[in-house]
């Protein structure tokens, strides 16, 4: 039989929630007994006595991807339990599994099989958000939620953040970033009319008024991520530009100027390569302590 073998990234994606849902929980102070224990081994709950997730980051759910998964809890059931916590009186809070409770109710089934743990309300909410960020169906903007508020409500750092869920640092920053944007860019980002890229290299503006006047023109245009680097790069050094138009640029090296925009590309902001005969520098603008954060990051600094 040939060994096994492990993916490293698929043991990454686990480590978070698996850290988070031991095996064994500790036996809490004497109080109140709740419904069910914590048991770790699946139960069948009615579905009318759980209550929604408060603390659920995600925001929207693809209506036929819901559809289809009801037919098939419908003629299957539900393969994997969802993960609850016992409020008492026989009422649950949902943690984790919401597509699979909503598309149960679709269904009409009566019962759901749940994991009942016993978890503090911050537990069952760092749960639930680091749940969603393992899956690769949030929109770039719940992510950006969902990394604020391990951030800001668990005090994680960027390092911390990518550990749990398996991601990169760089990316972690870069989502983040996105929440500088202006409220009405953001909700084009998330409805899909900019992708992440399109955001990022938007950032690279200095003002909410120069980010939603470009987004404006980005989307009538139907300009590419590329195109839209070009044009930012046109609005932040116009001088660089009418030079351009008056007289040839001095030609650059295909290589630097490659690893120029993927520089660019990655941090989202305005990165210039200086290049003479294999010597030079590296130029990266930035215009607060949040852009100056992500260089650093970007570099592997703390």
């Amino acid at each position: 039989m040939p060994p096994t073998t492990h993916d490293p990234k698929r043991r990454a994606l686990g480590k978070g929630l698996e850290s988070l849902l031991p095996s064994r929980v500790a036996a809490p102070a004497p109080a109140p007994t709740p419904a069910v224990e914590s048991t770790g081994k699946p139960l069948e709950i009615p579905l009318d006595q759980i209550d929604r997730n408060p603390f659920q980051t995600r925001t929207h759910f693809d209506e036929a991807k819901l559809a289809e998964l009801a037919q098939s809890i419908e003629a299957s059931g539900v393969v994997q339990p969802i993960v609850v916590k016992a409020l008492g009186n026989n009422r649950y809070q949902l943690i984790t599994g919401e597509r699979r409770w909503l598309a149960s109710r679709k269904a009409n089934k009566a019962t759901i099989p749940a994991i009942v743990r016993q978890v503090s309300d911050e537990q069952a909410m760092e749960m639930t958000i680091v749940e969603n960020l393992q899956r690769a169906d949030l929109n770039p903007m719940e992510q950006a939620r969902a990394y604020h508020r391990l951030s800001h409500d668990f005090k994680l750092t960027q390092e911390q953040m990518a550990t749990r869920t398996g991601k990169e640092r760089a990316s972690v920053a870069n989502f983040l970033r996105l929440l500088r944007l202006p409220e009405t860019i953001q909700q084009k980002v998330e409805s899909g009319d900019l992708s992440f890229g399109h955001a990022r290299t938007l950032l690279a503006l200095d003002t909410h008024e120069a980010i939603t006047a470009a987004a404006q023109k980005v989307m009538a245009l139907s300009l590419s991520v590329r195109q839209t680097e070009s044009y930012v790069q046109g609005l932040i050094n116009p001088e660089a530009k009418q030079k351009k138009a008056d007289k040839p640029e001095e030609e650059i090296d295909p290589n630097v100027r490659e690893a120029q925009d993927r520089l660019r590309r990655t941090l989202g902001l305005k990165v210039k390569i200086e290049d003479k005969k294999g010597k030079g520098r590296v130029i990266i603008e930035y215009s607060g302590l949040e852009d100056f954060d992500s260089i650093l990051t970007a570099l592997g600094g703390e």
